[in-house]
């Protein structure tokens, strides 16, 4: 007899569903419709949902995953989590991914009065986003090197100042490429007094804003001509699971090429590791295992990234 009640419940619940969201039904004109009161209308709605009977997805590009987003403050000790739908294609989830970010940023509180970034088309689709006005007189510093050897368009310079006017800011830049051929030449380079100071400023800054790369032919650093594929491929041999400023890192976190690692101009992991406010942006599943890296390895304290990226990492053991 249990069993069918509970049976009945269910079915009346189903019922009640279907009047409210498919026909537009008040609660009021349910509880006449089916001889029930408001109050038990309302329970069944509330059952429904719960059950799993109804599922409500907000679909707009904007939307914000906010049950999974509970999750990963939970799970792994963050500040905040932004999390995004997937969409269609990979440029659509970056492009979200990158909204999702600038919004944040916008939102920020309290406001950094110098921002630290990194460099890359994530974060290049990230400074496209920002809005003129997004916060006032904000300093923007580069963190790591990032002069093109190719001088492609649309690098580090270009976004660090993009995010600086549409905050009509400041912006220093670090002249230097991100990975010099000799130990030498990158010694003198962050000995001279102009890089020296903008490393300083970006080590000093109120937030960090950071992507992280692929080990493999896509990487940014082979699209500059930093490293050749060959290069990418005894790093990955190596154990890299990507790159984070620069600097080649397995899946706990370590660096895989000291001798690589100290030719790599701009801050340490350990100046990431120790910031107050770190907002890691990642999209797409071929950066899972770096962001599944910079999560448990506490190089962020914020994550922004799509719904698949997410729940990868909320797979994690």
């Amino acid at each position: 007899m249990a069993r069918s009640g509970i049976d009945d419940d269910e079915l009346l619940a189903v019922r009640v569903a279907e009047l409210y969201y498919d026909e537009d039904k008040t609660q009021d004109e349910i509880g006449g419709l089916l001889g029930i009161s408001r109050w038990k209308v309302g329970r069944l709605l509330q059952q429904a949902r719960t059950d799993g009977i109804v599922r409500i997805e907000i679909v707009h590009p904007r939307a914000r995953k906010l049950g999974i987003e509970r999750e990963l403050r939970s799970r792994f000790g963050l500040a905040d989590a932004v999390v995004v739908p997937n969409a269609g294609t990979d440029a659509e989830t970056l492009g979200r991914v990158a909204q999702g970010a600038a919004d944040h940023l916008t939102a920020l509180r309290p406001v950094p009065k110098t921002l630290a970034v990194s460099w890359g088309r994530t974060l290049t689709a990230v400074a496209e986003r920002l809005p003129d006005g997004w916060a006032r007189g904000v300093t923007v510093v580069q963190m790591n090197g990032g002069v093109s050897v190719n001088r492609r368009p649309g690098g580090a310079a270009s976004l660090a100042a993009t995010i600086a006017q549409r905050a009509s800011g400041q912006v220093a830049l670090l002249p230097s490429p991100a990975i010099l051929e000799r130990l030498e030449t990158k010694q003198a380079i962050e000995r001279d007094r102009t890089v020296a100071g903008v490393l300083a400023q970006a080590s000093a800054a109120d937030a960090y804003l950071f992507t992280a790369g692929v080990c493999d032919a896509g990487s940014a650093h082979v699209e500059n001509g930093y490293l050749s594929v060959r290069d990418i491929d005894l790093l990955a041999r190596r154990g890299a699971v990507g790159d984070v400023l620069g600097r080649y890192i397995d899946a706990d976190g370590n660096v895989v090429d000291p001798e690589l690692d100290a030719r790599t101009v701009g801050l340490s992991l350990d100046r990431l590791r120790a910031a107050r406010t770190s907002v890691f942006v990642t999209a797409g599943e071929a950066k899972h295992d770096i962001a599944r890296t910079v999560v448990t390895a506490n190089l962020c304290t914020m994550v922004v990234t799509d719904e698949a990226t997410a729940r990868t990492l909320l797979e994690e053991e």
